[in-house]
């Protein structure tokens, strides 16, 4: 019988394969069980919860939990050092913990069984730092992505500081970057406010903090400073990190100057007196080159996204497209939920914002805004008026539209967004009505440019202080222009094309805020009405328009080193006016 059963076994097998069947010859056969791994540990956590098998308990306070030696010395680099290694640990039953919470202790070590931990807002802090502990690097770099995901200007130095305190590079690196892109924001925290001199100074001496004017790292130097009479001594150290030349004469006169604790510091007159000759006297410029002469290098990087505008048939559109200058092309992107011409656009956190418009049927009030993170656009609470050809620009926290028309008569009217609060207020009207101006936030203050009252076509200028809620006439431009583009770029506002009663204009001017005039630079290539401007990558672009005849596609770039202009991808959704922002990349 044994013979036979050999010989049988000798025969070429003949079994089908199943998931569990490695490998099979005419010799062995490999069996494994796929599912054995994934359910075991399911098992050990069972045993243990049942306080079965255990052979070793981890106190922390007077807080005690029991679990398997094997099971932690396989799953946790911290334990398998200490109980593979002959330490002393290694033949105790009982192991008092240093250095880690008892609640974060207890998640890792039901993350050493399951594989599994639930972060939260209230537990991410003191499980990343027990994850450090127990050299759980995967956990803890969860931790690191689940706090990144939230920075915010009133926690991102705090995060920071906790990633450097964990060697977190990743973390520190990513907090960096943001606290550089939302300093503005972050020095009106309170984190800011209690920073040691050494972190301020810190801050304040980058190159890569991304500002609207020099202005803002003054304010925010002189902030941290009062906010402490004991901190009087340690200005000039900081002021001198202070671009002051980069300041216009104007604030150095009426700001600067008249700042009580300079004025009684013969360092602190010494860097406004360094600022006054460089303004005053040019051709001693080259002698006062240093740092604080050059513009910070905070250059927009980001998606130029085209929202709304008219199809060629004079349509209003609803259609998103972005250009991507990894690939140098134009993308489709999710609709608005509503048609949409004669918008505003402004970006504010990375979040694209449309503002009223033409529907091909009315003027609208609605408001939408678009969160490219999550690839979706959600309506947010309406403008007090309906506006198309309106204005809509950033400045700080707030959002500001000014002008544009209701289907009646040019508006004067200004609103202003809260987005936290998602609520409209009105503001003083500016002194003209403006439809199809251009608005831009420059060095703490809203520009109403351009734009038409129905009659007349303006070269005018005018400027709105957030601190006073009052317009004031600025320098005018060279040329009278409606249906212009604007944006800011290397401090500097650039107003370009547009139309001025008689001719499509193809003409570019520069207003330097620091001389207080405007220049012409480089035309563009094409005559360009309703054209919509923006800074990217250190450049402008110039997106659509209407060139007398036809709706443009067609994109040019400035460059301000070249003073020249050439064509970029042409969009592949669009042509004529549209709305345009850049969300800046992460």
């Amino acid at each position: 019988m044994e013979c036979k059963l050999l010989r049988a076994l000798d025969a070429p097998p003949d079994v089908k394969c199943t998931r569990n069947i490695c490998e099979m010859n005419n010799d062995t056969m490999l069996f494994q069980q796929s599912d054995l791994f994934s359910g075991a540990f399911p098992c050990m956590e069972n045993i243990r919860r049942q306080g079965k098998l255990c052979d070793v308990v981890l106190k922390v306070d007077d807080q005690a939990f029991s679990a398997h030696k094997i099971v932690l010395a396989s799953t946790i680099p911290y334990f398998h050092a200490m109980f593979t290694n002959d330490m002393i640990e290694s033949r105790q039953n009982e192991i008092i913990m240093q250095g880690i919470e008892a609640t974060s202790l207890e998640a890792l070590i039901n993350f050493a069984y399951s594989g599994r931990v639930l972060l939260d807002k209230n537990n991410v802090q003191s499980i990343m730092i027990g994850a450090s502990f127990l050299q759980l690097n995967k956990v803890r770099d969860a931790c690191a992505t689940f706090l990144l995901k939230r920075l915010h200007p009133h926690n991102a130095l705090g995060i920071r500081q906790f990633a450097d305190t964990l060697g977190c590079t990743s973390l520190v690196e990513s907090a960096n970057k943001y606290i550089e892109h939302c300093f503005h924001e972050i020095s009106l925290s309170e984190e800011y406010l209690n920073l040691p001199l050494q972190e301020v100074q810190n801050l304040l001496t980058r190159n890569e903090l991304r500002v609207e004017s020099e202005e803002q790292v003054f304010e925010a130097c002189m902030r941290w400073v009062k906010h402490n009479e004991s901190r009087a001594g340690d200005l000039p150290q900081l002021l001198s990190q202070v671009r002051l030349p980069l300041l216009s004469p104007l604030y150095l006169t009426d700001r600067v100057a008249t700042e009580e604790l300079i004025r009684t510091s013969h360092q602190c007159r010494d860097l406004l007196d360094e600022a006054r000759v460089f303004h005053l006297i040019p051709e001693r410029r080259h002698l006062l080159q240093s740092f604080r002469t050059k513009p910070r290098a905070c250059e927009v990087r980001g998606y130029i996204y085209v929202v709304g505008g008219l199809n060629r048939h004079g349509d209003s559109l609803s259609t998103v497209e972005y250009y991507d200058p990894h690939s140098n092309e134009w993308q489709l992107a999710p609709p608005m939920s509503m048609l949409r011409s004669r918008l505003g656009v402004a970006v504010l956190r990375g979040k694209l914002y449309a503002f009223g418009g033409y529907n091909g049927k009315d003027r609208l009030a609605s408001v939408e805004v678009y969160d490219a993170a999550k690839e979706e656009w959600s309506t947010v609470s309406p403008m007090q008026c309906k506006r198309s050809a309106l204005g809509a620009t950033s400045l700080g926290d707030l959002i500001y539209v000014c002008g544009g028309y209701d289907g009646v008569t040019s508006l004067n009217s200004v609103e202003r967004y809260h987005p936290q609060t998602n609520t409209w207020c009105y503001l003083a009207p500016m002194n003209k009505s403006r439809s199809a101006g251009a608005v831009i936030a420059c060095q703490g203050y809203v520009y109403a440019l351009g734009g038409h009252d129905g009659l007349s076509i303006f070269d005018s200028v005018e400027r709105y202080d957030p601190n006073t809620d009052t317009w004031t006439e600025a320098t005018p431009m060279l040329t009278k222009r409606c249906r212009l583009g604007v944006a800011m770029l290397g401090g500097k506002l650039y107003a370009c094309g547009g139309y001025d009663g008689s001719c499509f204009l193809q003409t570019v001017e520069m207003f330097d805020p620091n001389t207080n005039k405007w220049a012409y630079v480089a035309p563009m290539n094409a005559q360009r009405s309703r054209v919509a401007l923006t800074a990217n990558m250190g450049k402008l672009w110039a997106v659509g328009g209407y060139d007398g005849i036809s709706n443009l596609v067609s994109v040019e770039v400035y460059d301000p080193a070249a003073d020249k202009w050439t064509y970029a991808a042409s969009m592949v959704a669009h042509e004529g006016g549209v709305g345009l922002g850049v969300i800046s990349l992460p």
